[in-house]
């Protein structure tokens, strides 16, 4: 894997939009599912994506409450989708199964970060059971529209945060302690391996995985329980509550952040590519372990590090996440 972990020269940077990466290619008739993909990130890379021609399938937990940020783009469409709820995973799978439909692409978007713990009804970490299990769960379930398309890429966005937590393989869902930031380097780190393992399975199958780091993004609804006198501190905002948008030290717009995401999904650049970790719509170079330092004038380190791309670690991974499904 490491081999593959460096950058190939795409020609777009970390100031690029979504808009500048889809620049030139055409997604008529191909069909797209980002789940969360009607706030945030998720809401740009849906605009972004129709916009170029494709027909996305929107996943939110609430359709009704979804729908007006999704008004006026075309071919968009909304299903329910609850990533800490089986069933509502399994209905959504059946749903989509049942139109017949080839799906070309599925970003794996949505996801919770950091706040106090929560579980899910079966005892899992929420970060771990939303971030990871849930998109595991509908990954596998929309492997035949997947293989049906002839050619798809799934996409799992992550974050640099990856550097916090490697897996927790004795305690994955932290009943001997909690840290909020740990569970969610966690789940990030998971967001990867599920890319790299993903990709060794299916891409026989035509079928090719990518994780992405999409920047930091101040006011996606990621992390609500963070207070503005916290984002200050990391020289998110300033004194006035404004955003502090400086994309060379990994701090963007909402359509620089959607970027990379659409680049993993559509850039020829990757037709012979998958597996790896992207930032700034490139590949990622390997980095060793160090500080994610947050302030004003630093660099916020998000290039991938070791653990997140092993392949052992991955297999295991993949391995633990069926068990979990089935308990």
């Amino acid at each position: 894997m490491q081999e593959r972990q460096h950058p190939i020269g795409s020609g777009f940077t970390a100031a690029s939009t979504a808009a500048d990466v889809l620049r030139g290619i055409d997604l008529t008739g191909r069909n797209v599912i980002v789940t969360g993909g009607h706030v945030g990130l998720g809401l740009e890379t849906t605009r972004a994506l129709s916009e170029a021609g494709a027909s996305v399938t929107v996943g939110s937990r609430d359709p009704e409450r979804a729908a007006p940020a999704l008004a006026g783009i075309e071919r968009v469409e909304i299903a329910r989708l609850d990533l800490l709820d089986p069933a509502s995973i399994d209905a959504f799978i059946a749903r989509y199964l049942g139109l017949g439909h080839p799906l070309h692409i599925l970003i794996n978007n949505a996801g919770i970060m950091a706040g106090p713990l929560v579980r899910d009804a079966r005892g899992y970490e929420a970060q771990f059971a939303t971030n990871h299990l849930g998109h595991f769960q509908l990954t596998l379930g929309l492997l035949p529209a997947l293989r049906a398309a002839h050619g798809a890429r799934v996409v799992n966005v992550t974050s640099g945060g990856h550097r916090l937590s490697d897996i927790r393989w004795d305690d994955p869902h932290f009943t001997t302690g909690y840290d909020g930031m740990l569970a969610y380097g966690q789940s990030k780190t998971a967001n990867v391996l599920f890319a790299v393992e993903l990709d060794r399975r299916w891409a026989p199958d035509g079928i090719r995985g990518y994780a992405v780091h999409p920047g930091v993004v101040f006011g996606t609804n990621l992390a609500p329980s963070i207070t503005d006198d916290e984002l200050r501190a990391m020289g998110l905002i300033d004194e006035t509550g404004q955003p502090i948008i400086d994309p060379a030290r990994g701090k963007k717009t909402v359509r620089q952040g959607a970027s990379t995401a659409v680049f993993a999904a559509t850039s020829p650049l990757l037709a012979d590519l998958g597996g790896v970790y992207l930032k700034d719509n490139d590949v990622s170079r390997l980095d060793t372990p160090r500080p994610i330092n947050f302030g004003a004038e630093e660099d916020i380190p998000s290039d991938v590090v070791p653990h997140a791309i092993d392949p052992v670690s991955a297999r295991r991974l993949w391995e633990l996440s069926e068990q979990l499904l089935k308990a």
